[in-house]
């Protein structure tokens, strides 16, 4: 009995280790494939040199020798031991193989997102170019004041579909910062009640043009003045606004409310509700309506249009203003979307100071002298008729190096302000600011120098502070919102 276990050990342990250099012999074939091993391969036939030793020396003894209780048990349990650390040795290696995929995995998609935000920007810069044409012509246009009003109503129309556009040009760029995690919210002073007539301006527009009935209800705003990011705000409402109007057939309602729900002691909790009489939501589809190029059916996108990114970007924004976005709706009865936002209100001093800002009067600007650094020409010349029905001077550089010698040669106080293009032959406009910053002239580190450009992403807007601009301001022209910028950062002209 003694020696049928014995000899059994024996012969079920050759067994065993000769699977164990077949499994051996298998992964070492799988590490020569794979790239992270060169020379050093050598060494993975080592073990299996041993293994075949180790067989050899089981043999010998089951054939020709006398093997006892205690070498047969050390022979089988070493079988045993090189089967378990093989199976823990390849476990090991599934998982380091794993990690590395996924290490692989990251970058490749970490690439491929730095390669989309790079074509998202160029795509928003060659749109923006056109559009600053197109909104800064019909700008110039609309101010003509012998215009037919059959003609000011068309050209308000393009100027309204103008702003639309532009509108989803920044959604799409704004979206691929939201994917990136460099989507920020700006904290600058701003009057509330500014954002919201813009809003109700632009979404009156389009309800008129498609035929349905306005409202805008405003309860308890007892402030005006805060610290937040408007342009973001009023991108957030016209979302809301822009998806009711696109789904709600005429006749129907488009109502914006807005009130004050919560007053702390520094900030306000503000209530945004946008309701219609639209198409509505199934229940089902309601929590999918956040994600990304969700729509319900393919109906809708055929019969309605949309990106489906405007309300996925919406949250994004209303989250990073510390609140969120709720929403109820009714298959053929309607839709309402709420936000919550909480924004920091203004000191009455403060407020006051921005107030006495705001209202200093155009005609300080008057008779002012701009530097104006464009390489395009009718870009150049759209800027310089618009500024000039401001009652502004202005002088042109074809490129960065000639803004760098035009502001050299000239004395102290010969410019107010550097309306600056970043994107330039030559030398481009980051450079050209930080030459100017540098250079030997009384006014280089005082002279106001504003972004004025199409570039306009928040690698863009963060370059050019770091470059020396006082503030970076993107295409097309808004040429109220140039002029507030200007008669803020100007020093008073000399007599």
């Amino acid at each position: 009995m003694v020696n049928t276990v014995i000899y059994g050990m024996v012969y079920l342990g050759s067994a065993i280790m000769i699977y164990n250099i077949y499994n051996y012999v298998r992964y070492t074939r799988q590490l020569e494939n794979t790239e992270s091993w060169g020379k050093e391969r050598r060494i993975l036939y080592l073990p299996i040199a041993l293994l075949v030793l180790f067989l050899i020396g089981y043999l010998v003894v089951g054939i020709f020798g006398h093997p006892d209780l205690v070498i047969s048990g050390i022979l089988f349990g070493g079988s045993i031991f090189v089967f378990i650390i093989f199976h823990v040795l390849e476990r090991i290696t599934k998982r380091i193989q794993m990690d590395e995929q996924k290490v692989a995995e990251l970058s490749a998609a970490e690439t491929v997102s730095r390669l989309k935000s790079r074509f998202l920007s160029s795509v928003s810069h060659e749109m923006r170019t056109p559009m600053n044409v197109i909104i800064g012509l019909d700008t110039i246009a609309l101010k003509n004041p012998d215009l037919p009003e059959e003609t000011r109503e068309q050209l308000q129309k393009i100027d309204t579909n103008a702003h639309h556009l532009l509108c989803l040009i920044d959604n799409l760029l704004d979206m691929s910062s939201v994917e990136s995690g460099e989507l920020q919210i700006q904290e600058e002073p701003f009057s509330l009640k500014s954002v919201l007539d813009l809003t109700d301006s632009i979404t009156r527009n389009q309800c008129e043009g498609k035929g349905l009935v306005y409202e805008s209800r405003r309860e308890n705003l007892a402030w005006d003045s805060y610290r937040g990011d408007a342009l973001k705000l009023e991108q957030l409402l016209l979302i809301l606004s822009d998806n009711a109007v696109k789904y709600t057939p005429a006749p129907g309602r488009v109502v914006l409310t807005v009130s004050r729900t919560e007053c702390g002691v520094e900030q306000d909790t503000l209530r945004f509700s946008v309701s219609d009489t639209g198409v509505g939501m199934d229940p089902e589809f309601v929590s999918q309506i956040f994600e990304t190029f969700s729509q319900e059916d393919a109906t809708s996108t055929t019969y309605y249009s949309g990106s489906g990114l405007g309300l996925s970007l919406g949250r994004s924004i209303a989250v990073l203003m510390g609140g969120d976005i709720e929403v109820r709706s009714e298959k053929d009865r309607g839709s309402t979307f709420t936000v919550t936002a909480k924004l920091k209100r203004m000191e009455e001093a403060e407020a006051a100071e921005e107030a006495e800002s705001d209202s200093v009067s155009a005609d300080v600007l008057v008779g002012i002298r701009v530097l104006v650094a464009e390489d395009i020409d009718l870009n150049a010349e759209i800027l310089e008729d618009l500024l000039e029905m401001e009652g502004i001077l202005s002088e042109r550089a074809r490129d960065g190096s000639e803004a760098v010698r035009m502001f050299c040669e000239h004395e102290s106080g010969y410019y107010s302000a550097i309306l600056m293009d970043l994107r330039m032959p030559v030398m481009d406009g980051l450079s050209a600011t930080e030459a100017i910053r540098s250079a030997d002239h009384p006014d280089s580190v005082s002279i106001p120098i504003l972004a004025l450009t199409a570039n306009t992403s928040v690698e863009d807007r963060r370059n050019a502070l770091e470059a020396g601009m006082n503030q970076h301001l993107a295409k097309p022209v808004d040429i109220e919102q140039l002029c507030t910028v200007l008669r803020k950062q100007i020093r008073p002209p000399k007599a």
